[in-house]
C-alpha cells in the first residue's frame, strides 16, 4: 500500500482510493463516450474503413480521457492534483502547458 501511495503521491489511503475511482470513472467514461462523439460527427463502422475506424476511435478516446480526467477530478475536490497529472500526461505527448 505504502508503494502505491509513493507512485501516484497520495497523501493517505482514502486520497489513494479517490485517485483510483476518478481513473477507472474516467477510463470507462472515455470509452463510452467516444462512440457517440464519433456518431455526432457521421463516423460510424459503416460509412469509413476498419482501418481508419479504430485508430479514429482511440484518438476520440485519448482525447475525452485527457478532459474528463480534470473533469472528474474536480467533482471528487482533487483538481490540483488531476491537474498536475494531466500536465505530466501531455508532457508525454509532447505538450507543453
Amino acid at each position: 500500500m505504502n508503494h502505491l501511495m509513493r507512485i501516484f503521491k497520495a497523501e493517505s489511503p482514502g486520497h489513494l482510493a479517490v485517485i483510483f475511482i476518478v481513473f477507472s470513472i474516467t477510463g470507462l467514461g472515455a470509452v463510452f463516450l467516444a462512440r457517440p462523439l464519433m456518431e455526432m460527427l457521421g463516423i460510424t463502422r459503416d460509412n469509413i474503413d476498419t482501418l481508419i475506424y479504430w485508430p479514429l476511435r482511440i484518438v476520440f478516446m485519448l482525447v475525452a480521457y485527457q478532459i474528463m480526467l480534470v473533469t472528474v477530478g474536480t467533482v471528487f475536490g482533487q483538481h490540483a492534483y488531476f491537474w498536475r497529472m494531466e500536465k505530466k500526461i501531455l508532457r508525454r505527448f509532447g505538450i507543453r502547458l
